[in-house]
């Protein structure tokens, strides 16, 4: 290949390259867009919303009303996202995490052979189906400073399911509100 060739590849890749410079420059003179002086939308909020929003999240909710969303059977498909860490057998020891037979209506933190942490031992209360409710939702924002590294159950219908299945294996089941 002679110099002649290699000017021409050459010259052919400074002028696609000065075309493309040259046109995007002329685009912007041509089409000359004003940046808005607050980059952002306005989001308007209904105030009825957030009230309802705020209740729930304070464990205001009906529970024979979320209760009935679940059922055993589909508890038993959820839990097992929580058989990782936790046995549900009458005669199931402890895992990552504690026995979760006959845990409703029992005292938070009340297994004697497993070592929680000091959120859950002193938290006092005990397994209603509201502090399931809101634990099951994500249980490091309901009881701060827990070990538990659940991300929670989003879905009213999966919280509900699991509730009724943890009420079902217990000795003595509790009635539904």
């Amino acid at each position: 290949m002679d110099s002649f060739e290699i000017n021409k590849i050459i010259a052919a890749i400074l002028v696609t390259v000065l075309l493309v410079l040259g046109i995007g420059k002329i685009s912007d003179i041509i089409f000359d867009v004003k940046q808005p002086d607050i980059q952002g939308y306005k989001v308007e909020v209904k105030v009825g919303s957030t009230t309802a929003t705020q209740a729930k999240a304070e464990g205001q909710v009906d529970m024979s009303a979320l209760l009935s969303m679940g059922t055993v059977e589909d508890g038993k498909k959820v839990f097992k996202k929580c058989a990782a860490c936790h046995s549900i057998n009458a005669g199931g020891g402890n895992k990552i995490g504690p026995k979760l037979w006959n845990v409703m209506f029992r005292p938070v933190g009340s297994i004697t052979d497993y070592k929680y942490s000091k959120a859950l031992s002193s938290y006092g209360k005990e397994w209603t189906w509201e502090e399931m409710n809101g634990f099951l939702i994500k249980p490091a924002k309901w009881i701060k400073g827990n070990k538990m590294g659940f991300a929670g159950l989003k879905k009213e219908e999966d919280r509900a399911s699991v509730m009724l299945y943890l009420n079902e294996n217990s000795e003595n089941p509790k009635p539904l509100p």
